[in-house]
């Protein structure tokens, strides 16, 4: 007798662990967009100067910097949700202490300022871990669509909220309001189904290896898999310099060229939109050679430099944003996904670390670098070196041969056929 075929896999959507977690997410991200455009508030009111404000958001990413390492070890150490919890309530509790040292004591705001960021990234691995443990593998890359399609939403409608609250509220409440969105992300997600520390083979305190070890465990973890470094490598480097180059230029063109901010406003608006769609998309679709379709997605960043090198008609340049968007959703999902299928359960959080230390730590160092470069080589330049990097270096990653699949085993299956 043939047996019945399996029942379809209920939706991710249905699930009442990952909607808890998918909301706690939720809010960690909001709270995250958020600090930066409310402080820019503060300065369109006076309350704070722009070199107060850059202080500030370089504490918050010194403090991203520091905690990211060691939160992907305790996530992998401990229960992930602990980390989750205690991370943001750290990040919470700097909501207040900025509120208080608006516009009386900058030295205050800035100790808060790198506990938000402290906070920020010690969560942010151990959401990625949380999810593997959440969400079983047929259905996580529609969990990690949903995760990425709600922070696309919150960019896109976010300022407009805020600036509406900005003008009933104040400053000073908006920052309570992100404390407040940080203790939803803290209380929310229930504990996972593997915890790290949870089973019989749970290693004592007293005979753990040192942090430094463990971290170093996770950077071995990560060299085992060939497509995950040359991945990371093309990833860095892309947000490294196309994604920095077109911050810094995108407003001098939108100026100088266009004399117009509508194409700035109209470019953002358009990459959001486009990675809003490709969630959507890469949410089912499968594509049979992943890690290929992937690289080609964030070789596409390259089309926003390289709109900007000429004088095209202003939709040019938006089209070109809307791509851009469109291929680094169709990235950013099957990444996350490789990496949680791929990665030992128990280092997958200090892997993940890995990718938030260099992708997004090495972004403010492209942004300060890129302006100087822009005022000694001149734009074009600067754009054309950019826009080359950011198609050849997805392009070298795609030479890696488990790079075809994300998948260190479908690639030696492949070589071995």
């Amino acid at each position: 007798m043939a047996k019945s075929a399996p029942p379809p896999a209920r939706s991710v959507l249905r699930d009442t662990a990952f909607l808890r977690l998918w909301t706690g997410a939720t809010a960690s991200g909001l709270a995250t967009w958020a600090l930066p455009f409310v402080l820019g508030l503060a300065v369109l009111d006076r309350t704070l100067s722009p070199a107060a404000l850059g202080l500030l958001l370089a504490a918050r990413t010194v403090g991203f910097l520091a905690a990211v390492p060691v939160g992907g070890v305790l996530a992998d150490r401990h229960s992930r949700r602990g980390v989750v919890l205690w991370s943001g309530l750290a990040a919470a509790a700097s909501a207040p202490l900025l509120a208080a040292g608006l516009g009386r004591s900058l030295p205050l705001m800035a100790l808060a300022a790198a506990l938000a960021g402290a906070g920020q990234g010690a969560c942010r691995p151990a959401f990625q871990a949380l999810t593997a443990e959440v969400v079983d593998d047929g259905r996580r890359q529609q969990a990690n669509a949903a995760m990425t399609l709600s922070v696309r939403v919150s960019t896109l409608a976010g300022p407009a909220l805020t600036a509406l609250l900005a003008v009933a509220l104040g400053t000073g409440a908006l920052l309570l309001g992100i404390g407040a969105l940080w203790l939803v992300a803290a209380l929310t997600p229930g504990r996972g189904t593997d915890a790290p520390d949870g089973g019989p083979d749970a290693v004592p305190s007293s005979r753990r290896p040192s942090f430094l070890a463990e971290f170093a465990e996770g950077v071995r973890e990560a060299r085992r898999h060939p497509w995950f470094i040359a991945t990371l490598a093309a990833l860095t480097a892309v947000i490294a310099t196309g994604y920095s180059a077109t911050g810094v230029a995108l407003p001098l063109v939108s100026r100088d060229r266009y004399d117009t901010g509508v194409v700035l406003a109209a470019a953002t608006t358009a990459y959001t939109a486009g990675a809003l769609a490709a969630a959507l998309l890469i949410a089912r679709w499968r594509p049979p050679s992943q890690g290929w379709a992937a690289l080609a997605g964030l070789a596409a960043y390259g089309f926003a430099p390289l709109s900007l090198l000429f004088p095209v008609h202003p939709a040019v340049v938006v089209a070109a944003y809307a791509v851009a968007g469109v291929g680094i959703e169709l990235f950013n999902v099957p990444w996350f996904t490789a990496t949680q299928r791929e990665v030992a359960p128990d280092r997958l959080a200090r892997v993940s670390s890995l990718d938030f230390m260099l992708s997004y730590g090495l972004a403010p160092v492209g942004l300060a670098l890129i302006a100087p470069a822009i005022d000694a080589f001149g734009p074009r330049a600067v754009l054309t070196v950019c826009a080359l990097i950011c198609f050849a270096a997805p392009a070298a990653a795609a030479l890696v041969p488990s790079a075809r699949h994300f998948s260190s085993r479908r690639g030696r299956e492949a070589g071995a056929a």
